[in-house]
Protein backbone atom coordinates (compact mmCIF):
# COMPACT_ATOMS: atom_id res chain seq x y z
CA UNK A 1 0.00 0.00 0.00
CA UNK A 2 1.30 3.49 -1.27
CA UNK A 3 0.19 6.60 0.65
CA UNK A 4 0.54 10.13 0.21
CA UNK A 5 -0.54 13.71 1.68
CA UNK A 6 -1.64 16.42 -0.10
CA UNK A 7 -2.71 20.25 1.12
CA UNK A 8 -4.80 22.54 -0.15
CA UNK A 9 -5.92 26.11 1.03
CA UNK A 10 -9.24 26.70 -0.93
CA UNK A 11 -11.87 25.41 -3.40
CA UNK A 12 -10.07 25.95 -6.60
CA UNK A 13 -6.96 23.80 -5.37
CA UNK A 14 -9.29 21.39 -4.40
CA UNK A 15 -11.08 21.34 -7.81
CA UNK A 16 -7.20 21.43 -9.54
CA UNK A 17 -6.11 18.27 -7.58
CA UNK A 18 -9.53 16.28 -8.25
CA UNK A 19 -9.12 17.67 -11.79
CA UNK A 20 -5.70 16.01 -11.94
CA UNK A 21 -7.33 12.58 -10.69
CA UNK A 22 -9.44 12.81 -13.25
CA UNK A 23 -7.11 13.00 -16.12
CA UNK A 24 -5.20 10.15 -14.88
CA UNK A 25 -8.16 7.50 -13.74
CA UNK A 26 -8.50 4.62 -15.74
CA UNK A 27 -11.78 2.61 -16.32
CA UNK A 28 -13.36 0.64 -13.71
CA UNK A 29 -11.61 2.29 -10.93
CA UNK A 30 -12.85 2.69 -7.53
CA UNK A 31 -12.25 6.13 -5.09
CA UNK A 32 -13.28 6.08 -1.64
CA UNK A 33 -13.74 9.65 -0.16
CA UNK A 34 -13.97 10.23 3.52
CA UNK A 35 -14.29 13.33 5.97
CA UNK A 36 -17.00 15.05 8.35
CA UNK A 37 -19.58 16.80 6.91
CA UNK A 38 -18.06 19.42 5.14
CA UNK A 39 -14.77 18.45 4.45
CA UNK A 40 -14.39 18.72 1.20
CA UNK A 41 -15.55 15.27 -0.64
CA UNK A 42 -17.97 16.53 -3.45
CA UNK A 43 -15.29 19.28 -3.91
CA UNK A 44 -12.81 16.90 -4.98
CA UNK A 45 -15.40 15.17 -7.10
CA UNK A 46 -16.29 18.11 -8.76
CA UNK A 47 -12.64 18.45 -10.31
CA UNK A 48 -12.32 14.57 -10.62
CA UNK A 49 -15.35 15.36 -13.28
CA UNK A 50 -13.51 18.02 -14.41
CA UNK A 51 -11.09 15.78 -15.11
CA UNK A 52 -13.18 13.37 -16.92
CA UNK A 53 -14.32 16.36 -19.29
CA UNK A 54 -17.91 16.27 -17.58
CA UNK A 55 -19.63 19.79 -18.10
CA UNK A 56 -22.53 19.49 -15.74
CA UNK A 57 -22.44 20.54 -12.12
CA UNK A 58 -21.91 17.97 -10.08
CA UNK A 59 -23.92 18.34 -6.45
CA UNK A 60 -23.37 15.40 -3.39
CA UNK A 61 -26.17 12.25 -4.04
CA UNK A 62 -27.06 12.81 -0.42
CA UNK A 63 -31.12 12.25 -1.16
CA UNK A 64 -30.09 10.80 -4.64
CA UNK A 65 -27.96 8.37 -3.43
CA UNK A 66 -26.31 7.86 -7.19
CA UNK A 67 -25.77 10.39 -9.48
CA UNK A 68 -24.49 9.46 -13.33
CA UNK A 69 -22.06 11.88 -15.01
CA UNK A 70 -20.72 11.68 -18.81
CA UNK A 71 -17.71 12.51 -19.81
CA UNK A 72 -14.71 10.70 -21.72
CA UNK A 73 -16.10 8.20 -19.21
CA UNK A 74 -19.12 7.64 -17.01
CA UNK A 75 -18.72 8.79 -13.32
CA UNK A 76 -20.71 7.06 -10.75
CA UNK A 77 -20.91 9.24 -7.33
CA UNK A 78 -22.52 7.50 -4.69
CA UNK A 79 -23.43 8.90 -1.19
CA UNK A 80 -23.62 6.35 1.30
CA UNK A 81 -24.63 8.41 4.30
CA UNK A 82 -28.18 7.04 4.63
CA UNK A 83 -27.52 3.60 4.04
CA UNK A 84 -25.98 2.79 6.84
CA UNK A 85 -27.92 -0.69 8.24
CA UNK A 86 -29.14 -1.31 4.79
CA UNK A 87 -29.02 -4.59 3.76
CA UNK A 88 -30.89 -4.93 0.79
CA UNK A 89 -28.82 -5.48 -2.78
CA UNK A 90 -28.81 -2.03 -4.32
CA UNK A 91 -27.01 -2.67 -7.32
CA UNK A 92 -23.93 -0.92 -6.91
CA UNK A 93 -21.74 -3.88 -7.52
CA UNK A 94 -22.39 -3.59 -11.40
CA UNK A 95 -21.52 -0.24 -11.64
CA UNK A 96 -18.11 -1.01 -9.80
CA UNK A 97 -17.80 -3.58 -13.23
CA UNK A 98 -18.55 -1.11 -15.54
CA UNK A 99 -16.26 0.60 -17.80
CA UNK A 100 -16.35 4.37 -15.22
CA UNK A 101 -15.29 5.35 -12.43
CA UNK A 102 -17.35 5.14 -9.43
CA UNK A 103 -16.32 7.61 -6.43
CA UNK A 104 -17.84 6.68 -3.26
CA UNK A 105 -18.46 9.20 -0.28
CA UNK A 106 -19.22 7.61 3.10
CA UNK A 107 -17.73 4.07 1.90
CA UNK A 108 -18.06 2.38 5.65
CA UNK A 109 -21.50 2.42 5.28
CA UNK A 110 -21.53 -0.61 2.54
CA UNK A 111 -18.26 -2.28 3.08
CA UNK A 112 -19.84 -5.46 1.31
CA UNK A 113 -19.59 -3.93 -2.04
CA UNK A 114 -15.79 -2.54 -1.80
CA UNK A 115 -13.93 -4.18 -4.09
CA UNK A 116 -10.03 -5.31 -2.76
CA UNK A 117 -8.11 -2.82 -5.28
CA UNK A 118 -9.22 0.88 -4.85
CA UNK A 119 -7.98 4.32 -4.10
CA UNK A 120 -9.21 5.39 -0.36
CA UNK A 121 -8.75 9.57 0.33
CA UNK A 122 -9.27 10.96 3.92
CA UNK A 123 -10.08 14.80 3.75
CA UNK A 124 -9.30 16.36 6.69
CA UNK A 125 -10.56 19.73 7.51
CA UNK A 126 -7.45 21.71 9.39
CA UNK A 127 -9.20 25.34 9.26
CA UNK A 128 -11.91 27.33 7.51
CA UNK A 129 -9.73 26.69 4.22
CA UNK A 130 -7.11 24.18 4.82
CA UNK A 131 -7.72 20.75 4.01
CA UNK A 132 -5.01 17.47 4.28
CA UNK A 133 -6.06 14.88 1.82
CA UNK A 134 -4.55 11.37 2.70
CA UNK A 135 -4.55 8.79 -0.03
CA UNK A 136 -3.87 5.50 0.30
CA UNK A 137 -3.05 3.47 -2.76
CA UNK A 138 -4.63 -0.43 -2.21
CA UNK A 139 -3.26 -2.23 -5.36
CA UNK A 140 -0.67 -1.62 -8.44
CA UNK A 141 -3.31 0.23 -10.79
CA UNK A 142 -3.61 2.70 -7.72
CA UNK A 143 0.14 2.82 -6.63
CA UNK A 144 0.03 4.13 -10.68
CA UNK A 145 -2.10 6.61 -10.44
CA UNK A 146 -0.85 8.06 -7.07
CA UNK A 147 2.66 8.34 -8.76
CA UNK A 148 0.85 10.28 -11.75
CA UNK A 149 -0.65 12.81 -9.09
CA UNK A 150 1.96 13.18 -6.62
Amino acid sequence: MKEWKAYTDSIEETHALGKKIGENVSENMVILLSGDLGAGKTTLTQGIAKGLGIRRNVTSPTFTILKVYRGRMPLYHIDAYRLEGVTQDLGFDELLEDEGLTVIEWSQFIPGIIPDEYLSVAIHLMDEDRRELVFEAHGADYEALLEEIA
